[in-house]
């Protein structure tokens, strides 16, 4: 067998995607392919990030062991800001849907909506 090339997601990573995008009941559409590449898109520059963060920390560079540790902060705060909260999630799907007559959202979109509300308390 040959080796894995070290951004690939492992099958046990891809089977979980698979089990939390496609939900049971549901039609494969084009929208959880595009959910599905995207989270192994971003899972692989995860590993790559973090890779060049753990190389610059890890340089025997004595006279520069704090610039470089800085160095990596840095890179993995400018790189990979705080994602946006489900409710700014939600309100973004919202926005993006169509709002004329017979307007319609996708699966994520609605999939996004319905994780906001079903984390909103039931006494509200």
């Amino acid at each position: 067998m040959t080796e894995q090339h070290p951004i690939t997601p492992p099958p046990e990573l891809v089977q979980q995607w698979m089990n939390e995008i496609y939900e049971k009941g549901n039609a494969v559409d084009s929208d959880h392919f595009r959910a599905l590449a995207a989270r192994a898109a971003q899972w692989g520059a995860d590993q790559e990030l973090e890779a060049c963060c753990v190389w610059l920390e890890s340089e025997p560079d004595p006279g520069h062991v704090d610039l470089l540790r800085s160095c990596a902060t840095a890179l993995r705060t400018a790189r990979r800001p705080k994602p946006p909260s489900l409710k700014e999630q939600a309100l973004m799907a919202l926005e993006d849907g169509d709002t004329g007559p017979g307007a319609s959202l996708t699966l994520t979109e609605v999939s996004i909506i319905r994780r906001a509300l079903e984390a909103l308390p039931d006494d509200l």
